[in-house]
């Protein structure tokens, strides 16, 4: 296995409860500075270090309009009361942009350019929703439509796939009621506890659990929900094509915040700190923008072949559930038991806050190594555009 010149570790993880993203979720009356501000706090309270000591706060945020829009971190650390020299800055690789953020902070330590570094991601969804920030706007142009014409949205993206891999209606459903019980099973259980962090509303009101968890959901409600993007032009570019995705077997609209400690490892060390867990390896791709969401497939190859290691190394693999037709096709591809998949549940239950997702997946994946005793997981984002993440964490702790 290729060894880290300088490893990155990981300190302390830390999310904030998931609140459905649209007017009256849980979360909809915080300001996101707010509810990044709040995260930020918890997770340097947690472990004691000096907030003047970090050297940078990197924060995923994909909506970047409104109140996203000034640099969300750097205000999120002022809010907190955080000294004024520690800088930040916001990424943006679609619902990548917080593991990117976890890449980064770690390629940083490992460059020697910085010693300590919070990976970070917000997103509101009920205050600034998504697709705000680009408007009535094509973001695609006419070159690019030129060499790829049949470009379509997420969700139509979503039923491509299942019709590439035979994943069926029934499938998809089955997948998502497991993600609702799932998460609901870890919640009950206390699986959750050591990284939920509460958030304080406006009002005084302490905000603690997900709210996105529907453990009453059944199969036979879930199989009344009707597709959500059978509609034109898309029904003429997939003639013939049975339609399957639905809101119930899609990711949630969500709104949360999640933070990553990372730090040298001589630093921790010096600090009288015990790292939970260090970063192996990352890798980044493109894959076909207009099928956009297989890019976890050729990620998870890119990372293991930068490792060294093999599926078989992997205790758990977290692989987002932007749609229940992904994680299916990955595991259809590399023959994965879904059992070794989100084992806490996914974005159906727990929701996508898009910038957020990326270190709220680290955050549930670390935890449940610990609480299993697994040393190594594996996590990939699929990201517009057809592009996706996947990083290898070691448990250490």
């Amino acid at each position: 296995m290729t060894e880290l010149r300088t490893p990155a570790v990981v300190v302390d993880v830390v999310r904030t409860p998931m609140g459905k993203g649209k007017p009256g979720g849980a979360l909809h009356s915080l300001h996101p500075v707010e509810l990044l501000a709040q995260t930020l706090t918890s997770l340097l309270a947690r472990t004691g270090v000096d907030p003047g000591t970090v050297d940078d706060v990197l924060v995923g945020c994909v909506s970047q309009s409104g109140e996203q829009s000034a640099t969300p971190g750097r205000m999120a650390w002022l809010a907190a009361g955080f000294p004024a020299h520690v800088p930040s800055m916001t990424l943006e690789r679609k619902c990548g942009s917080g593991q990117q953020a976890i890449e980064f902070a770690a390629q940083s330590i490992v460059a020697g350019v910085n010693d300590v570094v919070i990976a970070a991601g917000v997103e509101s969804m009920s205050r600034v929703p998504m697709g705000s920030s680009r408007g009535t706007a094509d973001p695609a142009g006419p070159s690019v439509k030129a060499r790829f014409p049949a470009l379509v949205p997420q969700g139509v993206a979503a039923e491509r796939v299942a019709e590439r891999y035979g994943i069926g209606r029934p499938a998809q459903d089955e997948f998502s009621l497991a993600s609702h019980r799932r998460a609901h099973a870890a919640a009950t259980s206390g699986g959750f506890d050591n990284e939920i962090v509460p958030v304080t509303l406006d009002d005084g009101m302490v905000v603690s659990a997900d709210e996105t968890i529907r453990p009453g959901t059944s199969l036979e409600q879930l199989a009344a929900l009707r597709p959500a993007f059978r509609k034109e032009p898309y029904t003429e570019r997939l003639p013939g094509h049975e339609w399957t995705v639905t809101p119930g077997n899609s990711s949630q609209l969500t709104d949360g915040a999640s933070a990553v400690l990372l730090m040298s490892e001589e630093r921790a060390h010096r600090l009288g700190l015990t790292p939970r867990a260090r970063l192996l390896g990352g890798a980044v791709c493109g894959d076909d923008p207009e099928l956009m969401l297989t890019g976890p497939i050729p990620a998870t190859r890119k990372v293991l072949a930068r490792t060294g290691l093999e599926l078989g190394d992997i205790d758990v693999f977290e692989v987002n559930e932007a749609f229940a037709s992904v994680p299916l096709a990955w595991a259809k591809e590399f023959g994965v038991d879904l059992g070794r998949v989100n084992p806490c549940g996914g974005a159906i239950a727990l929701g996508h806050p898009l910038g957020a997702s990326g270190c709220r997946i680290f955050t549930t994946m670390l935890n449940h190594l610990e609480r299993t005793g697994g040393r190594l997981g594996l996590q990939t984002m699929c990201e517009a555009g057809g592009m996706a993440n996947a990083t290898v964490v070691e448990r250490l702790s």
